[in-house]
């Protein structure tokens, strides 16, 4: 299985003939608690396990010791899953990344007195002779994190992102190595099978050649996890009795809070740093999108200065800059800084993920004992002063993308997939994401979990109820009904309940999907070397020329914008969309739908 990774692909690139065609866009079913599987994924499977098989040996003997027939080696071939487990002979050291995202209050990760690390190498690693290596990685410097590891050559034995072209690029760079689908199947057959039944086999292979593990996403074409919060008492000192919903109610709003002396910039802002996902423009596109725009522009990793969206986005982005309503000082202040001004009272909304237990609400209510919060819902009304529709970007129709570090040994890669499995399981699987019953959480009326929001003992779990360690199998806490499991993970202890919102909030944006207005990104079956070449260079022009844009008259700012999209373009940005655009037109991208 492990080769020379980096001249194969070199030597393969552009030249897959992988059919992606079939692959799901906006159209295609949002992803539940149970999905049948498809005749095109078992098609698939059957085809990447004959390639995989025939590349590693055409006999049956051959074909039984890489899944795990050799003696002692920590599976037996006879007996698929948990229950042909065996402790490896010789201890195998197998590094698991998990992300640093830099809060306070959380468990200090890779450190040794992280409980639930304990708990995993104690009812993991222990039982099977392996040393399980937490390895943090900065959240925003993911690449940055990953190559200064395989320049050390030190990569953790399994690489995880969220971001297709991460992955892609991964690839490209050699550092990642394919695997056998068999092997997989035979070692973690539960996880193999969910794949299968959520059809994701398809996702699987990159240049006709296996290289990806997908893992589950309930609930993907929706974003019910990341809520708003907005000064309701602030909207009903100014005469507002709802969250304003239109282009012309902000802006009077705004102006009204500032005229009331609530806050000088009501609508604070923070530094553009350079990192994927910024200047999200899906609510200023038009819909249906044209395809070869959104496969060109689409994609949320590198920012589409030069595109019309984005130009209608920072269009909006210079009128608030320049009424007042960002504060002038944005470009100084960084993610902390912007969380404690709406602590301090200084801005008007804040955004952040939902969980049981969220230390800045807790201070919010502290510092501000009679402020009233109310959490945005997604509106269905369009809003036709700058943006098109209340659209937003869907997730993949999977969770993490995962794939075997072409630095790793074969012991180690087999206690990855062991490690996966054993993941997935439903006990284990409990544990780490709840935690311990009356510490982390209790049982309610229904019988179902439920999250303790002040606990503050030695079991405190890790960012978003230990997300960063299950998310290699599942990307949401899963128990009960959609319902039961807003109601599990909404904010606790709080003077202000949230639930209910949050709840309606899902079903709209349901609904907004309905409509066609949560795309998924398009994703390429090939490699994109201008991506790799480019991207770093673009997101840390982005940031300057956006800052630019925002900040100039707007009596400029048509001007200004055409000569920072030609400049975009010649640092690269014109070789991506290009490059994009050529492997759609060779049917090696996804497709709307």
């Amino acid at each position: 299985m492990k080769k020379n990774y980096l001249q194969k692909v070199l030597a393969v690139a552009l030249a897959g003939t992988m059919a992606m065609g079939t692959l799901t866009g906006c159209g295609s079913e949002p992803a539940s608690n149970s999905s049948e599987g498809s005749t095109g994924s078992e098609s698939t499977e059957q085809s990447s396990a004959e390639e995989s098989s025939s590349e590693e040996s055409s006999s049956e003997e051959n074909s039984s010791e890489e899944a795990g027939g050799e003696e002692n080696s920590g599976t037996d071939a006879g007996t698929a899953g948990i229950d042909g487990y065996t402790a490896f002979a010789e201890n195998v050291t197998l590094k698991i990344p998990v992300y640093d995202r830099g809060q306070e209050g959380v468990p200090a990760i890779g450190t040794g007195d992280n409980v639930w690390e304990g708990w995993i190498q104690e009812n993991f690693g222990d039982k099977y002779n392996i040393t399980v290596e937490f390895v943090p990685i900065t959240r925003t410097a993911v690449l940055e994190s990953y190559n200064l590891l395989a320049a050390d050559q030190n990569l953790p034995t399994i690489l995880m992102e969220y971001d297709y072209p991460k992955l892609a690029q991964w690839v490209a760079d050699g550092m990642l190595t394919t695997y056998d689908m068999e092997q997989f199947k035979q070692i973690a057959p539960t996880y193999y099978q969910r794949m299968v039944d959520l059809d994701q086999i398809k996702y699987t292979t990159m240049n006709d050649e296996t290289y990806f593990v997908l893992a589950e996403r309930p609930y993907y074409n929706t974003n019910y996890t990341f809520m708003t919060w907005y000064r309701m008492d602030w909207l009903e000192e100014v005469g507002y009795d709802h969250v304003p919903a239109t282009r012309e109610e902000y802006l009077d709003a705004m102006k009204k809070i500032q005229d009331a002396g609530l806050a000088a910039h009501p609508g604070g802002g923070a530094m553009t740093t350079g990192t994927a996902g910024v200047d999200q423009n899906y609510a200023f596109r038009e819909y249906p999108t044209n395809e070869e725009e959104w496969a060109m522009y689409g994609d949320y990793a590198i920012p589409s200065l030069g595109w019309e969206p984005n130009k209608r986005l920072l269009k909006e982005q210079n009128e608030n800059y320049n009424l007042g309503i960002t504060n002038p000082e944005y470009y100084t202040i960084d993610a902390e800084t912007a969380k404690a001004n709406f602590i301090n009272g200084e801005t008007y909304q804040y955004s952040d993920y939902i969980a049981a237990d969220i230390a800045w609400l807790t201070s919010f209510y502290q510092t501000n004992p009679d402020a009233h919060l109310v959490v945005g819902v997604q509106s269905l009304e369009a809003d036709t002063a700058y943006g098109t529709v209340p659209a937003f970007r869907s997730n993949n129709p999977f969770g993490m993308m995962i794939g075997f570090s072409s630095q790793a040994a074969e012991d180690e890669i087999k206690a990855a997939m062991m490690y996966m499995e054993w993941m997935t399981q439903e006990e284990n699987l409990f544990v780490m994401q709840w935690g311990y019953e009356n510490d982390n959480f209790t049982y309610n009326d229904s019988n179902l979990p439920e999250s303790v929001g002040d606990y503050a003992g030695d079991n405190k779990q890790g960012f978003s109820n230990n997300k960063d360690y299950w998310c290699v199998t599942i990307e949401a806490r899963n128990a009960g009904t959609i319902e039961d499991m807003i109601k599990a993970a909404s904010p606790k202890g709080l003077p202000e309940d949230f639930t209910d919102d949050i709840i309606q909030n899902y079903y709209n944006q349901v609904q907004a999907w309905e409509k066609g207005w949560v795309p998924t990104d398009c994703m390429f079956a090939t490699e994109l070397p201008s991506v790799a070449e480019y991207q770093g260079t673009l997101l840390t022009l982005y940031a300057e020329l956006r800052d630019q844009l925002v900040m100039c008259d707007p009596e400029e700012f048509d001007a200004k914008y055409e000569e920072a999209a030609q400049r975009y373009a010649d640092a690269g940005y014109e070789a991506v969309t290009q490059e994009r655009l050529q492997a759609y037109q060779d049917g090696l991208s996804s497709r709307q739908e």
